[in-house]
């Protein structure tokens, strides 16, 4: 019995280990500024807030923290969708004024290594603005950070829940510096082909209920030609 007793304390010290040196792995690098900061090109700024019930629809398998909006809307839980979410939601400018309406895929993607503090998900924007044209966006985005600095965080509160101030780029790719692939559709944006960033910021976050209070937003890079030919026509 004393045998056994030893070996399972044993056994709980080493998943224990394990987790923690997972959670504050050393060797995964911050990635640090985002590139669209230093650039001198314009670049488009649209937020959106990250709490479902303030979106126009909001939809995934209906087992998740972050609950499906409207409450009937159709659930993704089929199997080939059964790890996808779907939003609509209105994306808002540098301003804070309504600039359009954006639709985002997100899915498990099959490149998550959390061994090397990659806990990815593939997504897809469309965003459409009128007057302006409309955008699609390619991108992989890392959660490691988020989990390890509010999820987790928020799990081991007493009160299962966190509260601060966090911000990162969650943009992992597929570009070379950790930035998304960004098209234009039409309007005066079509043609484009340029780099973009998606962020989150959190200031209150549930384990039990997902986000509290959080907000996204999308920068897009635009190059000079065409902000020389929007400052034309406007």
């Amino acid at each position: 019995m004393k045998y056994l007793a030893t070996l399972f304390a044993g056994f709980v010290l080493g998943v224990a280990l394990f987790f923690a040196g997972m959670i504050y792995n050393p060797f995964i690098a911050d990635r640090g500024i985002s590139p669209l900061s230093v650039t001198d090109a314009q670049v488009m700024s649209l937020a959106y807030s990250r709490v479902s019930s303030d979106n126009i629809v909001f939809t995934n398998d209906g087992e998740s923290r972050q609950k499906p909006h409207p409450e009937k809307v159709q659930q993704l839980w089929e199997a080939p969708v059964r790890f996808t979410s779907a939003m609509a939601t209105v994306v808002q400018d540098a301003r804070g004024q309504a600039a359009g309406i954006g639709i985002k895929f997100s899915s498990q993607s099959e490149s998550t290594s959390l061994i090397n503090g990659r806990a990815l998900i593939d997504s897809a924007w469309y965003v459409y603005m009128p007057g302006r044209g409309s955008l699609f966006i390619e991108q992989s985005e890392n959660y490691w950070p988020f989990l390890t600095e509010v999820a987790f965080p928020a799990w081991k509160s007493s009160a299962n829940n966190w509260k601060g101030s966090w911000i990162r780029d969650m943009t992992a790719g597929p570009g070379a510096l950790g930035t998304s692939r960004v098209t234009g559709g039409n309007g005066e944006l079509k043609g484009l082909a340029t780099n973009g960033v998606e962020s989150m910021s959190v200031r209150a976050y549930s384990a039990d209920t997902g986000h509290v209070s959080a907000e996204g937003r999308l920068l897009i890079e635009i190059p000079s030609i065409v902000a020389d030919d929007q400052a034309r026509s406007d």
